[in-house]
Parts: C-alpha cells; sequence; structure tokens
C-alpha cells in the first residue's frame, strides 16, 4: 500500500457506544487491527523543534506549528514567583513515564478505574485499553512523547470534567465521522503541542503567548492541566466543525493551535476561566 501521506492512525467510531457484547468486542477487535495496519504507514514523529524530531507513541504524530528559524524570538523577565512556577511545571514535563514506580502504575490504574467505572481493569497490559483509544494493550508506549504530565493531564480532565470526558471518550456529540480520532493517543498530543506553544522547555519565555500562560500558572498551580481540558474540548469542537475525518487531524490541530493562541492572547483574559472556549467545559 501506498503511505496515505497522514499522521494520524484511525479509530472506526462505534454507533452504539461501548457494548460490552460479542459483537461489539469483535467491532473492537478488527477496528484496531485496521489501526495497527495504520501504523506502519503513517508519520512516526512528534515535531519538538525546527529541524528536529522524537518519537511518540507508535502512529500518531504531534502536530506542531514551526515558525521560521530567523523568526525575532524576544525573551520576557520573569518574578521570582513566575521562575519557581515554571521551573515545577518544567520538573513535571522532564518526568518519563516509568512502568516500575507504583505511583505511575497507581495513576494509570486511576485513569482507567474513572473511565470505566463498571468495567474491572484486568491488568495493566490489556487489549482493555484500546477502548480508551491507546494503541495497543500498553499504555505506556503511547507516553513517549507526552511523559508521565500527558497521564497526569487525562486524569486531572476525568477527575475535573467528568462529563466532558465521557463525552469525548465515547464521541457522544455532534455528528461524528465514520472515523474518529482515539481518544487516548490524541490527548497525548494535546500534552505535547501545548507544551510547544507556551514555549514551557525554554529558560524563559519567548512568545507572548508562552508569557501570557505564566501569569496564569503564578495564580492557579494547576493551570496548565486546566488549559490542557480546554484544549481538549476545543479541538473535538474544531473536530465537529470541520467535519473532519482521521485524514483531517493535522489541520484540526492546527485550527485549534490558532484558536487557543488568539484567545490567550485577549485584553481582557485575566484568568483561564474567562477564555470563551472555557465554557465548552461540563462538569
Amino acid at each position: 500500500m501506498d503511505d496515505p501521506g497522514g499522521s494520524f492512525v484511525a479509530v472506526r467510531r462505534i454507533s452504539q457506544g461501548f457494548d460490552r457484547g460479542n459483537n461489539s468486542n469483535s467491532s473492537f477487535s478488527s477496528y484496531f487491527h485496521l489501526l495497527l495496519y495504520w501504523m506502519m504507514y503513517s508519520r512516526l514523529y512528534c515535531e519538538v523543534g525546527a529541524g528536529s524530531a522524537a518519537w511518540l507513541g507508535k502512529g500518531l504524530s504531534c502536530v506542531c506549528v514551526q515558525g521560521s528559524e530567523n523568526d525575532a524570538r524576544p525573551s520576557f523577565d520573569l518574578s521570582a514567583a513566575q521562575e519557581h512556577c515554571l521551573q515545577r511545571l518544567q520538573y513535571r514535563i522532564d518526568v518519563s513515564y516509568d512502568s516500575s514506580l507504583p505511583e505511575h502504575k497507581e495513576t494509570l490504574r486511576a485513569l482507567w478505574t474513572v473511565a470505566f467505572p463498571k468495567e474491572n481493569l484486568r491488568d495493566l497490559i490489556s487489549e482493555q485499553w484500546k477502548e480508551m483509544g491507546w494503541q495497543g494493550k500498553d499504555p505506556s508506549t503511547d507516553f513517549r512523547g507526552g511523559g508521565y504530565i500527558s497521564l497526569e493531564n487525562l486524569l486531572y480532565f476525568a477527575r475535573n470534567f467528568p462529563k466532558s470526558f465521557q463525552a469525548l471518550l465515547r464521541k457522544q456529540e455532534g455528528d461524528r465521522a465514520l472515523w474518529e480520532y482515539p481518544f487516548a493517543v490524541a490527548g497525548v498530543n494535546i500534552t505535547c503541542m501545548l507544551i510547544q506553544i507556551l514555549d514551557l522547555e525554554a529558560v524563559k519565555p519567548r512568545t507572548f503567548v508562552g508569557a501570557t500562560f505564566l501569569k496564569f500558572l503564578e495564580e492557579n498551580e494547576s493551570a496548565f492541566d486546566l488549559l490542557y481540558c480546554i484544549a481538549f474540548k476545543l479541538m473535538d469542537q474544531q473536530w465537529l466543525s470541520m467535519r473532519a475525518s482521521y485524514m483531517d487531524f493535522n489541520a484540526v490541530m492546527k485550527a485549534t493551535r490558532r484558536r487557543l493562541e488568539a484567545e490567550l492572547l485577549q485584553d481582557n483574559i485575566t484568568r483561564l476561566e474567562d477564555l470563551p472556549s472555557y465554557s465548552l467545559l461540563k462538569r
């Protein structure tokens, strides 16, 4: 087969929801066999800097828009409090998921429990994880691009905005495409995108968006997690409004980034709850 030219792994929408009957299990099996098949022909890299790349999971690349290397990039001075908040967040970003750590394993179990409270998880390595939109039976392989913080982001979303989380997980809202994005791996992409557009790996922010975000972070230590929830819901709204299918995921992520940056730079925004897209979230 020719390379389809996309960096997205498709998941077929199940119109009947998460039916636990035999037909549903068979459908999930066949659909995820197709998912794995597409993995072989998808672009496997996450753009993390101009001219550089890092692997993200196995098939769904993080879609991040890069500026020219010659772009002027101002540096913003930070208050002592902002510098401290940034360093704490950077520490979180630097932590890789480690399946040998009890804390990390418990966080993964907690995510399953919140996502599927009526279904027991048989093992941390299980085919059940595909129901959440991971690319295989071991979610840890999909954390390579986003690290442990991408798991923390998903759990924060599930606990603090359960209605929105479940609606996205189960694709309950809107006129959905036949081939949908895999929920969990898309979530890792959201983490990756936010780290990049907020310039969080720099010693000091070099963009107005990054400098603006640090003001929110100084006031709310969960600002990154909250912005993640907003960005995920915004991405799904863009997906629906663009009537997107799996080949359009890159374009959807770029549109999401542009919209999020524009909202963050509005003059009347003094906290993340003031963002227009915050209203999309339902607790």
